[in-house]
């Protein structure tokens, strides 16, 4: 059994706002809960999603591993 006393108030029907947008329910201590991302506008889970390619490391493992282009597939091996 919980203590009584100790443990904050739970809303088991709390309200998620995204950009002034209710988007969802969930149980939560607080009443309201306001978010930049959630799974509906996340690149990740819209489909939206791209590489960001630094310093070329997308490039440089794919010339290592021979998944780059195929006009380079029998290109140099210099590395």
């Amino acid at each position: 059994m919980a203590k009584e006393g100790i443990h904050p108030t739970w809303y088991p029907e709390a309200k998620v706002y995204c950009n002034g947008e209710m988007v969802a329910t969930v149980g939560s201590t607080k009443p309201e809960l306001h978010v930049d991302v959630w799974s509906g506008n996340h690149p990740f889970y819209t489909g939206t999603q791209k590489i960001i390619d630094t310093e070329g490391r997308v490039e440089r493992f794919r010339r290592k591993y021979g998944l780059g282009n195929r006009k380079n597939a029998g290109g140099d091996s210099a590395e």
